[in-house]
């Protein structure tokens, strides 16, 4: 949604009405993930993808439909169906993908706010059942109201609880609410069942780069590519600017433990990635002695074999326990045979995605486990 924000609001300044497309399930190999979407104006013009081009086409026809009879549909393409054999899809798994039109208003300017200003909040959208289509925005700062209504107060309910820990977890997922026979007064009891698509946004990640060096300004670049909020921090003025690091949220001239212990515990969380660059004990030590006190998901040190060996030397000396070292990459990223500060970016961050998804980075030529988690 993110990535197609800006589009769609120039679409709606142009007048035009859009229908968006969202993978709502999959299983098996699916080339895009939960939440991923396509949109689609009444010109025909798109932006976005659900499946990296394999139902693309059939995809915009069923959103171009949608704009115009204005009913939403939740569809399924697996390569055991005549539908996904017909479009193309050869990946081996299936996809559920739903359809409806994207309407301006109040609802939407909410959602495009939240978005810009980096809100953790949860988009939930109906895709089956009595209010199929109906959305609902639950926010994770408790003193901010949902906005907008599922169009049943015991759905709402279910769904904002079920939400609001999916926030606190960064989960995305189709729940199943069965029939709910509460309804407001002079409501009429639904029998059919509501499956409901809560989608978490969070805050981008963080990448903390310790060190302002050549390896740093590559390793930043691959950071924002991916979608991370990248802070350069050095104590020498010199080197760390921010016309160094163009492309940095932030550059901190500051000793990085002091930095890294006046960062809110809040902030670094398990998806914070810590890389200490510098090569110089009197950085590093202090350094990954303060990160090892976070709940930093990653924390990698670049240096060879034997600088390693000599820094966890320097690591016991000053206290540091066994569990606390064996959180520290070094030497740093997958054996890749990186070369260069772009080789190396790219081998550390293929580590940080490994440890994330509880691969061992191997080459999926020779492995066996499922390419997708199922």
């Amino acid at each position: 949604m993110k990535e197609v924000i800006q589009e769609i609001q120039h679409w709606f300044a142009q007048g035009h009405e859009v229908a968006i497309a969202t993978v709502v399930a999959k299983e098996g190999s699916s080339p895009r993930e939960l939440g991923a979407v396509l949109v689609v104006n009444d010109a025909g013009e798109v932006a976005g993808s659900v499946s990296g081009g394999c139902v693309e086409s059939a995809v915009v026809d069923e959103a171009i439909a949608c704009l115009a009879d204005g009913i939403p549909r939740l569809l399924n393409y697996g390569i055991t169906d005549e539908l996904g054999l017909a479009v193309g899809l050869t990946c081996g798994g299936t996809t559920d993908i739903f359809v409806d039109r994207l309407k301006p208003g109040l609802f939407f300017d909410r959602l495009v706010a939240a978005i810009q200003n980096q809100s953790a909040f949860a988009l939930c959208t109906a895709v089956s059942g009595p209010n199929i289509g109906a959305k609902m925005l639950i926010f994770g700062d408790s003193s901010q109201p949902p906005i907008a209504s599922l169009g049943n107060s015991a759905w709402d309910f279910l769904v904002s609880q079920d939400a609001k820990v999916f926030l606190t977890k960064g989960l995305t997922q189709l729940r199943d609410y069965g029939n709910l026979e509460e309804c407001d007064p002079g409501e009429t009891p639904s029998t059919q069942a509501t499956q409901v698509f809560i989608q978490s946004f969070l805050p981008p990640p963080r990448l903390i780069i310790i060190g302002a060096i050549d390896f740093s300004s590559a390793l930043c670049q691959v950071g924002k590519l991916l979608g991370y909020h990248v802070t350069i921090c050095d104590a020498r003025s010199r080197f760390a600017t921010v016309a160094r690091f163009p492309q940095a949220d932030q550059v901190e001239i500051e000793w990085p433990h002091h930095y890294i212990e006046s960062i809110e515990s809040t902030a670094i969380d398990s998806r914070t990635a810590i890389v200490v660059l510098t090569h110089d004990p009197k950085f590093d030590i202090p350094a990954l002695r303060a990160a090892v006190r976070t709940n930093a998901g990653y924390i990698g040190a670049i240096g060879s074999r034997r600088t390693h060996s000599d820094r966890v030397r320097r690591l016991q000396e000053i206290g540091m326990d066994p569990a606390d070292m064996a959180r520290i990459s070094s030497p740093i990223g997958l054996d890749i045979g990186a070369n260069t500060p772009e080789e190396t970016a790219i081998s550390i961050f293929a580590e940080i995605i490994a440890l994330r998804s509880g691969r061992e980075g191997g080459r999926l030529t020779g492995g066996n486990q499922p390419i997708h988690p199922r």
